[in-house]
Order: C-alpha cells, then sequence, then structure tokens
C-alpha cells in the first residue's frame, strides 16, 4: 500500500470517527432536554406554594376586625409579597387574595393625609369614611373633604377615621399609610383631651354605615363635654319614595351639572336632544334607608332631568338594578349612555363593577344590551365643589348645635 493510499484510508476512518462522535452526541441531546420533567414540576410547586402563603396572609388581613396581631400580619403580607418573582405574583389567589391587592396601581399614597395626628387641642372635627384603597381617589375625595372642612372651620382639628377596617389594612400593608378606624379615633380624641366633638360623616345616607357610626359614638358620649353628630350628605330619609329635600335637590343639581360639563354638553338638554341618558350607580342596601335612592330618582324627575336615571351595584331598590335601569334607559329611546359613580369616592364599585372589561360590569352589561354607546366618567362626588360646600352647611348646623 503506497503513502497516497494510507493517507486517504486514514483520513476516511477520522471523518467517519468524527461523524460517528457528533451523531452520537446529536442522538444523546436529543433524548435530554436542557430540564428533566421533575424538575420543571418541582419548580411549579414551589412557585405555587409561595403564591398559596402569600395569599394566606393577604387572607388574613382581609377581616373587619383590628387586633394586636393586625401590624405585624400587615407587615408580614407585603414582605412576602415583595419576595415573590414576578411570576409568582400572577399566581396569587386567595378566598379575597389576588395579584391586584399588592400589584394594581391606584396612585400615589403620599398625595393623602391620614391624619392621625396628635396635638387636636380640645375642638376635633372628626370626618368619618367607609374609606377606599384607590390612592387618587382617597387623596382627591375624602382628603378633599377632609381639606375644605378644615379651610372652614380652622379653629378645629379636622381628622379621620375608616369604619372599614378591610381598607384600612389594605392601605397599611400596600402603602405603609396608618389610618385611624373608629375607636382608635376616638381612643385618640380622649388621649389628647379633646372636649367638643363634631362628627361629620361622609356616608350618603343614614343606613347600616350611619348606625354603625353613631353605636361606637355613643359609647364614648360619656368622655366628652360634647357630641354631636352632622347630617350625611342626603338629609333625612323621608317615609317613601315621592319624599324629597333641599339636600336632595342639591346634590342632583350638583352631580348632574357636572356630569354634563365632563361630557362636553352645554346644558342637560342639548345632551338630552343629542340622545344622552346619565346614569348614576350608587352602592344600594338592604337597609330600609334604601328608598333614599328611590327618593333621588323622585328628585331627578321633578327638577325635570328626565334623562338622568339612579341605579345600585346591589340593585337595592329593585327598580335601581342594572337590568331595570337598561330597560328605562332603552325605553325612553335613548342611544348613548354616560356612567358615573354616585358615591363620594370613585374605587372599586366606580373602577370594576361599573367601568370594568368584565361581562357584569355596568359598562359591559350596558353595551351587551346593544343599540347604546357607552362612556365612563370615574369622578368620586367628593371633588365636586358643590358637595364639599354641603358637608361644610352640615358640619356647621353641629357646631351651631353645640351652642
Amino acid at each position: 500500500m503506497n503513502k497516497k493510499t494510507t493517507a486517504l484510508l486514514l483520513t476516511s476512518c477520522m471523518v467517519l470517527g468524527t461523524l460517528s462522535a457528533c451523531g452520537g452526541q446529536s442522538s444523546n441531546a436529543a433524548q435530554q432536554p436542557s430540564a428533566s420533567p421533575a424538575v420543571t414540576a418541582d419548580q411549579g410547586d414551589a412557585d405555587q406554594a409561595a403564591a398559596d402563603h402569600v395569599a394566606s396572609l393577604i387572607d388574613a388581613i382581609y377581616v373587619q376586625e383590628r387586633t394586636a396581631d393586625t401590624d405585624a400580619q400587615c407587615k408580614a403580607a407585603k414582605e412576602a409579597w415583595d419576595a415573590l418573582t414576578d411570576a409568582q405574583k400572577a399566581l396569587v389567589e386567595g378566598e379575597n387574595a389576588d395579584p391586584d391587592y399588592f400589584g394594581r396601581d391606584t396612585g400615589d399614597a403620599s398625595l393623602d393625609d391620614p391624619r392621625n395626628q396628635d396635638e387636636i387641642g380640645e375642638k376635633e372635627l372628626l370626618v368619618v369614611s367607609f374609606g377606599t384603597s384607590f390612592n387618587d381617589s382617597r387623596a382627591a375625595d375624602i382628603k378633599g373633604i377632609e381639606d375644605a372642612l378644615q379651610a372652614a372651620y380652622p379653629d378645629w382639628s379636622v381628622r379621620r377615621a375608616f369604619t372599614a377596617q378591610i381598607i384600612i389594612n389594605h392601605v397599611q400593608a400596600r402603602d405603609g399609610e396608618a389610618i385611624d378606624n373608629m375607636q382608635q379615633a376616638l381612643d385618640r380624641a380622649v388621649a389628647n383631651g379633646v372636649k367638643q366633638l363634631v362628627v361629620q360623616p361622609t356616608h350618603l345616607m343614614h343606613g347600616a354605615e350611619y348606625d354603625e357610626m353613631v353605636e361606637t359614638i355613643n359609647e364614648y358620649a360619656d368622655k366628652f363635654e360634647s357630641v354631636q353628630v352632622a347630617e350625611p350628605l342626603l338629609g333625612e330619609v323621608g317615609s317613601d319614595a315621592s319624599v324629597v329635600n333641599e339636600d336632595k335637590a342639591a346634590v342632583a343639581q350638583d352631580i348632574t351639572a357636572e356630569a354634563v360639563k365632563e361630557a362636553g354638553y352645554d346644558s342637560l338638554d342639548a345632551a338630552k336632544a343629542d340622545g344622552t341618558a346619565f346614569v348614576f350607580m350608587g352602592h344600594g342596601t338592604a337597609h330600609v334607608a334604601k328608598v333614599t335612592y328611590s327618593q333621588m330618582q323622585t328628585q331627578m324627575q321633578d327638577l325635570g332631568y328626565d334623562n338622568v336615571f339612579i341605579g345600585t351595584v346591589e340593585g337595592e331598590p329593585e327598580e335601581t338594578a342594572c337590568e331595570n335601569v337598561i330597560a328605562a334607559v332603552k325605553a325612553a329611546g335613548y342611544d348613548k349612555v354616560v356612567l358615573r359613580p354616585l358615591m363620594v369616592v370613585a374605587g372599586d364599585h366606580a373602577n370594576n363593577d361599573m367601568a370594568g372589561d368584565d361581562d357584569d360590569s355596568w359598562k359591559s352589561q350596558f353595551e351587551a344590551a346593544g343599540g347604546l354607546t357607552v362612556t365612563c366618567q370615574i369622578s368620586g362626588l367628593g371633588r365636586i365643589q358643590g358637595i364639599e360646600d354641603l358637608y361644610i352647611a352640615h358640619t356647621k348646623a353641629a357646631i351651631d348645635a353645640i351652642g
């Protein structure tokens, strides 16, 4: 065998050996994935376990009772959430927990003032609200009312209390903002030596929240020289749907004018001529005070506001249920609808129940009814000048009653 033949044979063997080796590696690579199924499954289980742990911590503070452990529980829930990866955060789901609890952007909490300071003095004006975890609305609506009251009564120290501990816990856990509940606010007043206490609720009516607030205040009544509770926004509750009052008339005019202006019309009549109806969505209640919503509809009619309708999330009273309001709007021949909350704050109900994208939101239900063009105004009542003025007037009456 000559040298040329030997060289060719050696070269052939080297090429075949190389191809054989590469082919073997390729075959092995094809048979071995980058991560074994067991590893992937283990990671998925670990992610879900971490998310479930956070969900349980959120559910633990989604309660209406404050305890000695509440502050620590709020802190633990936020720290556990911050430790999750983005993928794990998306898996958070519990009885009340979801990724939006900590993850939703509701605005800058630093623009709010919890008004939980001491050094109150002898005269306190305690503004009591249900509350909201939506930072922008809390600052614009609730703080807006509180600021207006402080400006109107500079000799009184304005302080805040929320009646919803669930909301207080949410804001504290997510934003580190501590807001007093009723007991904390009243204990603070006693500790600061307050003698004259005026309580201004931002509630719309004499409903369940108002009644519970009054019960709590009565437990502290003997700790102050005088206590006065001002009227809620819509004043006294009449006996039936036909009974209205000056407060309801003022609110009807103010909220309608604001909605018409925001919708770009010169007047309510101009909106009516354009086929536009305005629907104000309240909360609704099983309390006897639910007749207030019917009275507000009566008030709109008495003012000649034929294209203004009152509805409620809870559908109580019955005629305020979404499907009944849709039927009334369509029967009246309107093809455009402006939805706006009949609530002090534009919080969860306004953003989700009214303007959300889910099938059961009011926006979706109106659109599904066909033939209606729907727009939403997500604005609370608390930022309307006329509404602030009415709260100021109610507070004045309470202060004057002290003598």
